[in-house]
């Protein structure tokens, strides 16, 4: 099965994923595909960034997207609205990043899962999508960012969507709900 469904009905924002990336600009590949499939637009539009770093569509201010890279894996959320994307491989990590990043609640919720590694990578997908949802960049603690817990998918009027594997975690945000993730190949997004 090509897509990862969510527990969404309508279908506003895009999200594709390519999990056989090789390079930074398979990512962007990623984008461009996803661009022609959402908007009918041949060519990548020129991209700028916003004085805190996130990237925008200088020329077509109403298209939103955002794009991350973990491995060699992409994502990539589209919308007419803000959107913010985070996707991370699920590795090993230092043993006090957990109090580094997670408030009180969440430190309680990570101590009932039965994957740790998986469960904190939940919530730094988490986080890390509103961050640059936002487009703010880190500039308050990591453990003060509110985030719904898993599996919830809603907090102040943005929407979550999340979905982990034994491989990866990943999360979207923004105002709009997703049906599905789009999965596709390396060679179906080669220019």
């Amino acid at each position: 099965d090509k897509h990862i469904f969510l527990a969404y009905n309508e279908k506003n924002m895009d999200l594709y994923l390519c999990q056989n990336i090789s390079r930074l600009e398979d990512a962007y590949s990623l984008l461009a595909y996803a661009v022609r499939r959402r908007w009918g637009m041949e060519h990548l539009p020129a991209i700028a960034r916003s004085e805190q770093g996130k990237p925008y569509f200088p020329d077509h201010p109403n298209f939103h997207f955002n794009l991350s890279h973990s491995g060699t894996m992409a994502l990539c959320a589209l919308d007419e609205y803000p959107v913010g994307a985070d996707i991370e491989l699920i590795r090993p990590h230092h043993p006090r990043l957990s109090q580094r990043i997670c408030s009180a609640e969440e430190l309680a919720w990570l101590e009932g899962q039965e994957d740790p590694l998986s469960a904190l990578c939940q919530l730094w997908t988490r986080k890390e999508a509103l961050v640059k949802y936002h487009g703010t960049g880190l500039t308050v603690p990591l453990r003060s960012i509110r985030i719904p817990l898993p599996p919830a998918g809603e907090l102040d009027s943005l929407l979550f969507h999340a979905a982990t594997t034994a491989e990866f975690s990943l999360c979207a945000c923004g105002h709009t709900a997703a049906e599905r993730i789009v999965s596709v190949t390396r060679e179906e997004i080669s220019p």
